[in-house]
């Protein structure tokens, strides 16, 4: 392509599929070189983004393109602002045959929104710092006995085997304050795990 009024049909037809891909959101701009910088936007879709319309100007980029574009680089997901309001852009450059830049196609989507959005959310699901309740989902209850026999383990910090009478103690209050004895037949389990007898457990827990 010498010029980008060969393929300016084309262009304008990327520039269409585009903007209905990608949604209201977000400016499709086709800029020629050739014309005057005041007036290098050929080819428009969204222009409310930026209140741009064809004929009005490039942006500074243009200008940085315009006086050193041979081999010029496209450009990705770059942060802009217009207005007060947050633009996530990107640039595609068109070259000649020579490598100089022509053109170019620019995307500007208004993420404003979903920014904001995202510090709602970020509010809304962080977590406070300092120890978390622990909350365990079972369809069966001895799971979750199991699950709260494997917590007083965790709690103390040191493996059954490992225990010693305060250490077991210790064990034991956890799953009494946990509810565990509640469950049916939880002592006898208790007592397995613990390696201890069902009488033990409720002198410790007496004591």
């Amino acid at each position: 392509m010498k010029k980008i009024q060969d393929e300016i049909g084309l262009l304008q037809s990327l520039l269409e599929a585009l903007a209905n891909h990608l949604g209201s959101n977000s400016e499709i701009v086709l800029h020629d070189y050739a014309k005057p910088i005041d007036k290098s936007i050929v080819a428009i879709e969204n222009g409310h983004i930026t209140n741009r319309r064809v004929g009005d100007c490039g942006s500074s980029f243009s200008l940085e393109t315009i006086r050193d574009g041979r081999g010029k680089k496209n450009r990705y997901n770059y942060l802009t602002r217009y207005d007060g309001r947050l633009l996530r852009s990107s640039s595609v450059y068109i070259h000649n045959e020579d490598g100089q830049a022509i053109g170019s196609i620019c995307i500007n989507s208004d993420i404003t929104d979903l920014v904001m959005a995202e510090k709602t959310i970020q509010k809304l699901i962080s977590i406070p710092e300092g120890e978390q309740p622990k909350e365990t989902f079972a369809n069966d209850v001895n799971v979750l006995l199991d699950a709260l026999i494997a917590e007083s383990v965790d709690y103390v910090g040191v493996p059954v085997a490992k225990m010693d009478k305060e250490q077991k103690v210790s064990g034991l209050k956890y799953l009494d304050r946990k509810g565990a004895f509640l469950i049916k037949k939880a002592g006898d389990k208790i007592a397995k795990e613990y390696n201890i007898s069902k009488y033990t457990i409720y002198n410790y827990l007496e004591k």
